[in-house]
């Protein structure tokens, strides 16, 4: 490896660790990818994935494959266990002016990889290396070397940084010394994907993705492409149900069906566990590395992308030299809130929910807890709120405006840089000189910029202000984030230009 620029390495090739691997490649960023084993994932795991990753996937050029390989749903409904009834559904169409995305997905995991890794073969060739184990590793002032255990032997491997996506059982983790605290859930859950005819020969037409809640015994049924997947409580000290009594429990909730074949099943602990620390020096902790979220709500894995959205960015600002080291002390400061809090608060009311200890509500703010589109990061972290004006921590609504060539979307505009809106006249023609790396000021208004204006390679048309209308801020500035989020927010001035440069920098631990 060329050792003058080493590259980032990410330790292990779940779905967290390719997502953040994509990241890294879609910023410039250099990485390899180690993998203890053989081949990717075949296990009965994960399977929903919500629209705040889908609207990742799309910023890493990553979301054709998937949503190739994805069943497609627009319902997360609810039913009642004992009567079959429907009490309610998320309809993610409320969502549809919120992003380009309106909708979750249905794919399973040893689906998921593959075509994650495909794209990264595509745009890092050689970046994956599997049957690479982490044995250990030792951090220096500008790097870190990895040994690691190969076919070939053990080696060592000089890097810039580690990024341990490694799981549950995380060796860098543990090589770290870090403690994980919380508890694990008496209850396990038994998750079995099933071949059954509920659309032709058995029509139910439940939802593609649905909650049957009871006090005594609940289970969800998500439709997956090839087939249907169950999940439900195993009561604490059972052992793993045989193949007939998963038949048997899958007819419990649907009824007689023609044909019911097990393609496959698996038993997994419940945690809700949170390492203490989530980097030491160069080496970062993400997903279930960090945080051991209950997987109800699909809060599991699109948690982890979360943190797979936060960090990729930071590094590359700092790579590129456009940040300070500092930049990188956010990705935690962020991100554990949102898992501790956020998704965590979440499971149990999922939990809560489903036991009916607890009434869902459908709606708008449901509709943007359920696709974690409501995430707002920072020190007045929350996961959904009522609609109102834009504030610092939001993720900025993907609304549509109009270049010289015609539509983008908010989120395309800043998915390379920091993008500061001038929501104001482009009549007035406000100065907008070029800015420090990283930063580029654009104007958004009803008004088209005139040809003379000196501004018509930087103004975007807001036929009817909608953008202006939706963030509710008048004439303003907001600064984004290349993750979609709002960094900065004021009143539009003459010398907005300038305070928001200087913004900037203080935001990438640049103020001069």
């Amino acid at each position: 490896m060329n050792t003058t620029n080493p590259p980032v390495a990410v330790i292990g090739a779940g779905p967290i660790g390719l997502i953040t691997a994509l990241g890294l490649v879609a910023h410039g960023v250099p990485v390899v990818v180690f993998e203890a084993a053989c081949y990717l994932s075949g296990e009965t795991r994960a399977g929903t994935v919500l629209t705040r990753t889908l609207e990742v996937l799309d910023r890493y050029d990553a979301l054709g494959p998937v949503l190739e390989a994805s069943l497609r749903l627009d319902e997360i409904g609810e039913l009642d266990r004992a009567t079959g009834t429907s009490t309610g559904s998320v309809l993610t169409s409320a969502l549809a002016g919120e992003t380009r995305f309106p909708f979750v997905v249905n794919v399973p995991q040893h689906e998921l990889e593959p075509a994650l890794a495909s794209v990264l073969e595509q745009r890092a060739p050689g970046a994956l290396r599997m049957r690479h184990r982490l044995v250990d590793f030792t951090q220096h002032a500008d790097h870190v070397v990895l040994r690691l255990s190969t076919p070939d032997g053990e080696v060592e491997v000089e890097v810039a940084y580690v990024l341990g996506c490694d799981g549950g059982r995380s060796t860098v983790r543990e090589r770290l010394g870090v403690e994980v605290t919380g508890h694990t859930l008496e209850q396990r859950y038994v998750l079995v994907d099933l071949v059954c005819d509920l659309d032709v020969g058995n029509p139910r037409d439940y939802p593609y993705l649905a909650y049957f809640g009871d006090r005594e015994e609940w289970m969800v049924l998500v439709r997956q492409p090839h087939c249907w997947r169950f999940v439900f409580p195993l009561a604490a000290g059972r052992e793993a149900p045989s193949s007939d009594e998963l038949r048997d429990k899958a007819r419990h909730f649907i009824g007689e069906v023609d044909e019911l074949k097990v393609l496959g099943s698996n038993v997994y602990t419940v945690h809700h566990r949170v390492a203490s620390s989530w980097r030491r020096d160069r080496v970062f902790l993400l997903g279930d590395a960090a945080h051991l979220i209950t997987p109800m709500w699909a809060l599991g894995l699109n948690t982890g992308v979360l943190d797979a959205s936060n960090l990729p960015w930071r590094l590359a600002w700092v790579h590129r030299g456009w940040a300070g080291a500092e930049l990188l002390e956010g990705y935690e400061a962020e991100q554990r809130p949102v898992a501790v809090h956020g998704s965590g608060a979440m499971a149990e009311a999922a939990r809560a929910v489903m036991d009916r200890r607890l009434e869902s509500v459908a709606g708008w703010s449901d509709a943007m807890t359920r696709t974690l589109l409501g995430v707002r990061l920072g020190e007045d972290w929350s996961i959904t709120r009522p609609p109102g004006p834009l504030r610092v921590g939001d993720r900025v609504p993907d609304l549509r405006i109009f270049g010289l060539r015609g539509p983008v979307h908010l989120h395309e505009l800043c998915r390379e840089e920091f993008v500061a809106l001038h929501l104001t006249d482009a009549r007035r023609r406000p100065h907008l000189p070029d800015g420090p790396a990283g930063l580029r000021q654009v104007i958004v208004s009803r008004w088209d910029a005139p040809h003379d204006s000196g501004l018509r390679s930087r103004a975007y048309f807001d036929p009817g202000s909608t953008v202006r209308d939706r963030f509710g801020l008048g004439d303003a500035v907001v600064l984004l984030r290349p993750d979609a989020h709002v960094a900065h927010v004021e009143p539009w001035t003459a010398s907005s230009w300038q305070n928001v440069q200087d913004r900037y920098l203080q935001e990438v631990r640049l103020a001069r």
